[in-house]
């Protein structure tokens, strides 16, 4: 029977579940079945006319159908139905013309999410390892230390031997040798009344089951004198104390930190199992653009928005594969755009309604535009979309849109595949507003905020191309698209770009 895939959006309504085998000989009897399982799911597919809402886009078998006649098209027995969540559509051409509807954050949020996992594992040498995430668990194949060693400087003896030992009264054992770090530990033997100079880490000889420390201890020629008892095992270190042969170490999911690299090295792990970090492309395009760094001139502009989002690439675990600045030539783009490689495309400018904007039909052409038109300020244009398996975000091209679109669109996509946790990336303070913000009920709103002795305070929610707006700011807080904004002295989240100069 015809089986029906639900897009991220849109499990939530029918338990969690992608995959629902179905009968039905149409694609709207196919989805009948479903609504039968999930009553629920009925309105948020289809409108009060029967037909299906603008934000979803029907594929059978791989080929997205026409959105006249789409319920009565016919399936077969072994048909896929896929439901994708988009906005206009995804194909209707916005240029000089606007956006009839946008997509709420939250839909575009799981729109960007919807079947991203962790890549696949790759093996990283252990100067690079730390901060990259660990693909599998890693258990120990051998002891650390691999011997018993000595704690201290000192004496390796028998305890026996240093029994009722004073200072007025010290035992008197006669030096046998001595053990230093990396010394064949079998080269010296510790017999009744014997003893071994020995330093810290140096194997303990056989036969010593202790270690007196130097203080308590004095060479008289051949002889050493102790003049205080010690314990059986004191001051030795067993081998295996550090690390037990088969103790899982490390589990999958861990971020590596320097410790972790270090204990790695120390049981003879020289590549560490890590996720890929994600093949990420940039392409940035406009016939304003000068390249980055270079002095503002005439009605040209320098590219802010590559080495930006180089910076939040790597933050993420990702990997630039590449970072093109294109003019706004559609030929061009397209070659930039379908080129292998991959896994995510970031594109900025192009992606509004403007005569040069082709980045969406572009996407379109090539492969598929889930999301174009985001119900959220900045970032508004934004969209998001797949060529093939690589994903691709179209970002707006003003400095502050592009960052609110990575933050809150790509940087959780590319954290997932690099194993991170999709969630925001800065640190949460719950501050009292030093002014009122207003939004706008149905529009999330990324503000960014300055933080100060008594709370914070709004800079800005507009002004998508002051890019100073965001260096000014400590951080950012959400408008919830349910919210006409939060009024003086409401307690709010405020996300933070870095740590705060200021105490809570």
């Amino acid at each position: 029977m015809p089986v029906v895939l639900l897009p991220e959006v849109l499990r939530f309504h029918a338990q969690g579940v992608e995959r629902h085998d179905v009968p039905g000989a149409t694609v709207g009897a196919a989805l009948d079945g479903v609504f039968a399982r999930f009553p629920a799911m009925r309105t948020r597919t289809l409108r009060a006319d029967g037909t299906v809402w603008p934000y979803l886009a029907v594929f059978v078998d791989g080929a997205e159908v026409a959105r006249d006649g789409v319920l009565v098209r016919a399936v077969g027995a072994a048909s896929v139905i896929e439901l994708v969540g988009m906005a206009e559509g995804g194909g209707r051409d916005v240029r000089m013309r606007g956006f009839e509807a946008r997509a709420s954050l939250d839909d575009a949020v799981a729109a960007a999410l919807d079947g991203v996992a962790p890549l696949d594992w790759e093996a990283a040498p252990l100067e690079s390892a730390a901060g990259r995430v660990l693909a599998y668990d890693v258990a120990s194949t051998v002891d650390v230390p691999p011997f018993a060693r000595s704690a201290m400087d000192g004496y390796a003896v028998r305890a026996e031997d240093t029994f009722g030992a004073t200072v007025q009264d010290p035992a008197r054992l006669e030096l046998a040798g001595e053990s230093m770090p990396g010394c064949d530990a079998a080269a010296v033997r510790v017999g009744p009344r014997l003893a071994v100079r020995i330093m810290t880490g140096a194997p303990v000889p056989a036969g010593a089951d202790a270690v007196v420390p130097a203080e308590h201890a004095h060479e008289d020629g051949a002889a050493v004198l102790v003049d205080a008892p010690v314990s059986p095992a004191k001051n030795v270190g067993r081998a295996g104390e550090d690390v037990a042969r088969g103790d899982v170490l490390l589990c999958a999911g861990r971020r590596l930190r320097a410790q972790d690299v270090g204990i790695l090295a120390s049981i003879g792990v020289a590549r560490a199992p890590v996720v890929r970090r994600p093949r990420v492309r940039i392409v940035v395009s406009g016939n304003e653009l000068l390249p980055p760094g270079v002095r503002p001139v005439g009605s040209k502009i320098a590219d802010s928005n590559t080495p930006m989002l180089a910076a939040l690439v790597a933050r993420d675990l990702g990997d630039v594969e590449s970072a093109l600045r294109l003019p706004d030539d559609e030929a061009t783009i397209r070659e930039a755009l379908a080129a292998e490689g991959a896994d995510v495309i970031l594109t900025s400018g192009g992606t509004s309604v403007g005569r040069e904007d082709h980045v969406p039909q572009i996407v379109r052409a090539l492969g598929r535009l889930d999301v174009h038109g985001i119900a959220m300020r900045p970032a508004s244009p934004a969209g998001i979309g797949r060529i093939g398996a690589t994903r691709v975000f179209l970002l707006p091209g003003n400095p502050v849109s592009c960052l609110a679109a990575y933050d809150l669109l790509a940087g959780p996509a590319i954290r997932r595949m690099a194993g991170l946790p999709a969630d925001l990336p800065y640190p949460v303070r719950r501050v009292r507003l030093l002014a009122a913000v207003s939004s706008q009920l149905g529009r999330a709103d990324y503000c960014r905020v300055t933080l100060e002795p008594g709370g914070a305070r709004p800079l800005a929610i507009s002004g998508a191309s002051v890019l100073s707006s965001a260096v000014r700011a400590d951080g950012f807080l959400l408008v919830p698209a349910a919210s006409e904004g939060f009024p003086e002295g409401a307690e709010v989240d405020v996300r933070l770009y870095d740590a705060s100069p200021w105490a809570p």
